[in-house]
């Protein structure tokens, strides 16, 4: 694992080494730099040594040094690429570094290399011979890649935040991002919160050539939901849990320990009973629980000693009091780079896992794949001829009793509408933080075009699609955008702010093709949401998980807000911040915040949203850090 940061057309080339010292975070193993000033272009990488610990630095050319690589993640398939491509005449220099692999795949192949590669990449090729620069992010957006065109040039980095100390990179804001933010807590698609800096989305490549300086940014792979394969529910779960051993089988090539996080949920403890029947030597695991009775709720321990016992861990508990989190706030908002308003204990999580070792599973992606979210049911049991006893029903019934209780400053008459009646489209039951007639209305202070509400932008993904199947396309609308510029940004950011690699193995695209191809009314059922995988793995769990209810990390946001945070609320989203600022309607305050502390609402959900922005902007636009800030939440009253 590491960070990397290519320049192309960008002068003076020695900056790289600045860009490359702000990602030591990534890679404290080792660092390494190849310019070629002739043709204007340089490469670096910061390493965490997981494979060839001796062998594998980088940057890393080809035999005769026409092609030069930097690369952060792992090739889980590359033992058999390696044979392959030795068999087709390749020498090799390491004794089996991946990264070597991925460079005479590129001789061989260019960009149909993709096709061959499993596992989680970023990585820039820098090919002479042809003058141009390619690379790639992998199929689900695991590893990050941003970039931006300062003078016509380009420059590419794992971080946002390495971009920002090149002249010419704005620190200006792109609106658009901040409204999409306000719905959904993360900034989607191939924007930014920042008008100079764009990523390469999930499952694209990108082509730079050096002479004419265009670059060109390619889609190579999407889910295929076509052509489902026939089988009985339980053909179905063999041949999942045979998928699934295989998968993880790859996803533990290492040349470091191995270890897991171990939340006592369904996708993390399948892991490790997967691990431990295929006899792991001394598997570690780790787990995150909480103090006070009150949030026992959530605390899912006593489930992860359970795993740990049926299987003989080397098991480690961290016991959290929920207000640590807040401790670490302003260094997880330097770290996530751009403005994130969801969950925050996988931080503790990995910082916890990263003192004993370098390498840690989670079952990060196992709900989009199996429909745990469960976001299509109210619209499926909203349309006219929907069992009026299904569990979508029941969903839509518990949306309009709410929809009566909410007050409409705070949802907005469209959304208090939408949840009384049959939905249109899809999109218009999927769960929106603000909604964005609240956001015209009422949140934010600049004008932006029509046909840019979130809706809208949900709606276009989903017909982008092009899936027939309503709970298809809500799955891959959600690995487009959740699962990538949330969820696995967020997993990226926090295990590499500790110089930990984080794998999620329930991504291995072979595993997730073959699930692809089960009927999405056995894979996804209403009434049992990730039914059929929980009766797959069912002998890898103890009984009482079987039974155990989903959970999840719940932040006390409604808690912290009316107490500790109070002073922080105030300040940040007082009438006169916000008027300076102007993002966001002073009116905010007396509509939102002086409701809450007074516990006349709970609109937690949408001041925590706004708190973290603020935190964000705070640190990024009104202070413009360059280096971590060593200042806590409390320096700020």
């Amino acid at each position: 694992m590491c960070g990397i940061v290519g320049l192309a057309d960008i002068k003076p080339l020695d900056q790289i080494s600045i860009l490359n010292d702000s990602l030591a975070h990534r890679g404290p193993d080792g660092s390494g730099e190849y310019s070629d000033p002739a043709n204007n272009i340089a490469l670096a990488m910061r390493r965490l040594s997981i494979l060839d610990l001796e062998g594998g630095q980088q940057p890393m050319s080809n035999e005769d040094g026409t092609v030069w690589i930097v690369y952060n993640g792992e090739i889980y398939n590359s033992p058999e690429l390696r044979t392959q491509l030795v068999a087709a005449g390749h020498r090799f220099k390491t004794s089996h570094a991946d990264t070597e692999c991925l460079i005479h795949l590129y001789e061989d192949k260019g960009e149909a290399m993709l096709d061959s590669l499993n596992g989680m990449f970023a990585f820039i090729i820098y090919d002479q011979r042809k003058g141009r620069l390619f690379g790639a992010r992998d199929r689900f957006g695991i590893k990050p890649l941003y970039y931006a065109r300062p003078s016509g040039g380009l420059a590419i980095a794992s971080e946002l935040k390495s971009l920002l100390l090149l002249p010419g990179i704005s620190r200006n804001i792109d609106l658009n991002s901040v409204y999409q933010y306000l719905s959904l807590r993360y900034v989607p698609g191939a924007h930014s919160i920042f008008t100079d800096i764009r990523r390469i989305p999930p499952a694209h490549y990108f082509s730079y050539d050096c002479a004419s300086r265009q670059l060109q940014i390619r889609r190579y792979w999407q889910p295929n939901f076509s052509d489902p394969e026939q089988h009985s529910e339980g053909e179905w779960a063999e041949i999942i849990l045979d998928e699934f051993r295989r998968a993880v089988r790859r996803w533990v090539l290492s040349d470091v320990p191995v270890a897991c996080s171990l939340s006592g949920g369904l996708d993390s403890t399948s892991i490790v009973g997967a691990m431990a029947e295929m006899g792991y030597p001394r598997l570690q695991t780790y787990s995150l629980g909480f103090e006070k009775a009150e949030e026992s709720a959530w605390n899912e321990l006593g489930l992860a000693r359970k795993v740990a016992q049926k299987w003989g861990t080397d098991h480690h508990e961290l016991i959290l009091n929920p207000d640590m989190l807040l401790d670490d706030l302003i260094r997880m908002v330097w770290s996530l780079d751009e403005p994130y308003g969801g969950g925050l204990p996988s931080w503790y999580v990995y910082r916890f896992m990263s003192s004993s070792v370098k390498v840690g599973l989670t079952g990060t992606g196992a709900d989009e794949l199996f429909g745990g979210y469960g976001k299509w049911v109210a619209y499926e049991q909203s349309l006219p001829n929907s069992p009026p006893d299904s569990a979508g029903a029941r969903v839509k019934q518990k949306a309009r009793a709410v929809a009566g209780q909410l007050p409409g400053w705070l949802i907005g008459t469209k959304r208090q509408a939408e949840l009384q009646r049959t939905y249109d489209h899809p999109m218009q039951s999927y769960n929106l933080y603000f909604d964005d007639a609240t956001k015209r209305n009422q949140v934010i202070a600049f004008d932006l075009a029509a046909g840019t509400d979130t809706v809208n932008w949900l709606e276009r993904q989903y017909n982008e699609s092009a899936v027939g199947d309503v709970r298809n396309a809500f799955t891959w609308v959600d690995m487009q955008n959740q699962l990538a510029e949330e969820f696995l940004l967020m997993t990226d950011r926090f295990s590499m702010a500790h110089s930990l690699e984080a794998r999620v193995p329930f991504l291995d695209h072979v595993f997730a093709e073959r699930m692809f191809k089960i009927p999405s009314s056995i894979r996804m059922q209403p009434r049992n949401l990730k039914g059929l995988f929980r009766k797959a793995v069912a002998n890898l769990l103890p009984p009482e998980l079987l039974k155990a209810p989903k959970r999840g990390f719940v932040l006390p946001d409604s808690i912290w807000l009316r107490g500790k945070l109070r002073p922080l609320v105030e300040r940040l989203l007082s009438p006169d911040r916000l008027r300076s600022q102007g993002l966001f309607q002073p009116s905010v305050y007396d509509n939102f915040v002086v409701p809450h502390l007074a516990g006349k609402a709970d609109v937690s959900p949408q001041l925590w949203t706004l708190l973290m922005f603020q935190l964000w902007h705070t640190v990024f636009i009104e202070q413009a850090a360059t280096s971590a800030p060593s200042y806590r939440w409390q320096d700020l009253l």
